[in-house]
């Protein structure tokens, strides 16, 4: 494939984030603004990307990473509550709306890609009533188009940029990560309704001592008063706490709501969203592909969702990179930490990257030598393989927040 010559793996040159003295991780869940659109615009890529197969036999150019969430207004009070403006959600970006004598229908696929997603990721939301779509996704550029309909075996990249990736995760990362999880899974809804979708958990680790601060809109319609409120966020904050417990074996401080005040204002909603009453989302804003914002390493700014799964390094290298780091501390445990980082040109096949880097920490410099050729072949056969993503992210195995 000849593209060993841009492929570096070196030795890490900083003290691993572990094992730093500091550490701050968040996550935005599924149900904040700024993840809300994310999900949304992947959903109206994916819709796409399969219309466009069953129609014309191939994916056509299309970037839907541009998206917009502005929030209602809303009354919330104990044991019930209404939307009095609604949500609206703008859909952006562009898209092929025709190929040779086939017209597609963008917009219509893409707001119902848009309802759909938001109907299977909230439970008090009224889709038809409380929510306004508006498609203003437009034609693609001609050279874009043109880049993407090349007839070459490879894509060529749409876009010059660069994907990161790291692993493993930190104890910190992963609690906050399975923290949000675990308050938005299916069964923790059965046992506890009260809680909304719109979760946000803030992780600090100061040596070793672990701390949470986690917002949650309580649902309004089942929570009865002040006391019922006080009473119910106290059990979460217990399952918070043991839930750490049982996962980093640390005791972790955790701190729910923070911004209620004893004078009785609590954070309720009718929905179960703070953007039924004046929270805003925005594409890009929240989560990188990993699911974490992560301070404390090396990130990509770039907006994976919406972007298409065909020949826009934006997204592909972001989850290549983090698949790549994934494969080489399982193989090789000896790894404590793998950064990669992997840079596009615009026009170039996306299986020949401009430059790749895997940095790799160790606990002796040996070690790093014995896997170095090894890392390297690990690098090239991703590359390699960078067709499958495509498929794979278009069935949804991939996050991209």
């Amino acid at each position: 494939m000849g593209s060993s010559k841009n492929i570096r793996v070196a030795e890490g040159f900083s003290t691993v984030v572990a094992e730093q003295p500091v550490e701050y991780v968040e996550r935005k869940g599924i149900g904040h603004p700024d993840s809300l659109i994310d999900g949304i615009m992947e959903s109206v890529s994916t819709g796409l990307s399969n219309a466009y197969i069953d129609s014309t036999g191939k994916i056509l150019h299309h970037n839907v990473d541009k998206g917009l969430i502005i929030g209602g207004a809303s009354e919330a009070s104990f044991g019930n509550g209404s939307i009095t403006k609604p949500i609206e959600v703008i859909l952006a970006g562009r898209a092929a709306r025709s190929y040779q004598d086939i017209n597609i229908d963008v917009d219509g696929i893409a707001i119902k890609a848009a309802k759909d997603y938001l109907r299977e990721h909230t439970r008090f939301l009224d889709i038809e009533k409380e929510v306004l779509f508006q498609s203003k996704i437009l034609k693609g550029s001609a050279d874009l188009s043109e880049i993407f309909d090349r007839n070459t075996d490879v894509p060529l990249a749409n876009d010059t940029s660069f994907g990161i990736g790291f692993a493993p995760f930190t104890k910190t990362e992963r609690l906050v990560l399975e923290t949000e999880k675990m308050l938005n899974s299916l069964e923790y809804k059965k046992s506890h309704p009260e809680v909304g979708e719109d979760v946000k958990v803030m992780g600090i680790r100061d040596m070793d001592d672990i701390s949470l601060t986690v917002a949650i809109a309580f649902v309004s319609a089942k929570i009865q008063s002040q006391e019922d409120y006080s009473k119910k966020k106290e059990e979460v904050r217990k399952d918070i706490i043991s839930f750490a417990k049982k996962l980093t074996g640390n005791d972790v401080d955790v701190i729910l709501n923070n911004g209620d005040n004893k004078s009785g204002k609590v954070y309720i909603t009718k929905s179960g969203l703070s953007c039924e009453a004046g929270d805003d989302g925005s594409v890009g804003r929240g989560n990188r592909v990993n699911g974490l914002i992560t301070p404390f390493r090396r990130m990509s700014l770039e907006a994976a969702a919406g972007k298409n799964p065909v020949n826009h390094i934006g997204k592909i290298y972001n989850v290549l990179a983090k698949e790549i780091a994934n494969d080489i501390v399982t193989l090789y445990p000896q790894v404590k930490e793998c950064n990669v980082s992997i840079v596009s040109q615009i026009g170039r096949k996306i299986d020949d990257p401009k430059h790749l880097d895997v940095k790799i920490s160790t606990e002796k410099r040996e070690e790093l030598d014995n896997i170095r050729k090894k890392v390297n072949d690990i690098a090239e056969q991703s590359l390699e393989n960078i067709g499958y993503l495509t498929h794979e992210i278009i069935s949804g195995k991939h996050s991209m927040f």
